[in-house]
């Protein structure tokens, strides 16, 4: 979809971190989208990233949109430096609303026996380490907060099947620790919601996928097309906002209908047979 150009104030006063929130390479990828959506909605953003220049872009793209943002770079996956960084936000934000966890890598593909040891640890401690590390430093702001929501983006390799033995474990996991955080939470008023991207172009993607493989995988779905980055940051701004707020718990795919899609009907639009 295009960049947004019209705002309602959903997040006005409100406070919000978003760790991966920049983009490798030019455009948008998602967290960059998310930072700047909730920043022209009205929210303050401490952008976290592990390098500062990748921020920067969108803090430039947050203030072109009107908003207000600060950069706080390092490395979200080790404790002590998500400890560090999350002090650092709160301490300009004055407090929390809401807690975006978008951090993501891929590695770890092939047959399980393959795969080095080193690529699975990777994938977990990214994917998975950073949200416990977050959410252990934050909420206890969150608790204090008037939003009080937490948004994961996990992936629909955590709900089909890849053959990836570390990606798709991985996100399946942050759907389970979503769940779960709404639970222990929910009586304290904090919210806990997944987003489950599938199908998304970013430039992280674009330079990965040509070709045959990018057709397909626009072919193989109901919609026929693939989303954007600012696709999954509308889905974000619902599940963080007041408008979801009896929403807890649920992983919400935003994939074109690809995870809904069965095998005969998938062989079908991709061959036109």
């Amino acid at each position: 979809m295009p960049r947004p150009t019209q705002f309602h104030n959903r997040l006005d006063g409100w406070r919000a971190i978003v760790t991966g929130a920049g983009t490798q390479g030019e455009g948008v990828g998602t967290g960059k989208a998310i930072a700047a959506l909730f920043a022209a909605e009205g929210a303050r953003v401490a952008l976290l990233d592990l390098e500062a220049e990748r921020a920067q872009a969108t803090l430039d793209l947050v203030r072109d949109l009107g908003g207000d943002g600060i950069v706080v770079a390092g490395n979200v996956a080790d404790p002590a430096e998500a400890t560090q960084m999350t002090a650092e936000s709160l301490a300009w934000l004055g407090g929390l609303d809401i807690l975006v966890n978008n951090i993501g890598v891929g590695a770890g593909s092939g047959p399980l026996h393959e795969v080095a040891v080193a690529d699975i640890d990777r994938v977990m401690s990214v994917n998975l380490g950073t949200i416990f590390n977050m959410c252990r430093h934050a909420i206890p702001a969150l608790l204090e907060g008037r939003g009080k929501a937490i948004v994961n983006i996990s992936s629909v390799a955590g709900i089909r099947a890849h053959g990836n033995a570390a990606y798709g474990p991985s996100k399946a996991a942050v759907i389970q620790l979503t769940a779960e955080l709404a639970v222990m939470y929910g009586r304290d008023g904090v919210r806990a919601n997944c987003v489950a991207p599938g199908h998304i172009v970013t430039p992280m993607v674009e330079a990965h996928l040509v070709g045959e493989r990018r057709r397909v995988r626009s072919a193989i779905a109901p919609l026929g097309v693939e989303g954007d980055a600012w696709d999954i940051a509308q889905a974000a701004l619902f599940l963080a906002g007041p408008e979801s707020r009896f929403v807890t718990g649920v992983t919400l795919p935003v994939d074109g209908g690809v995870t809904q899609t069965g095998p005969l009907a998938a062989y079908e639009r991709v061959t036109g047979l």
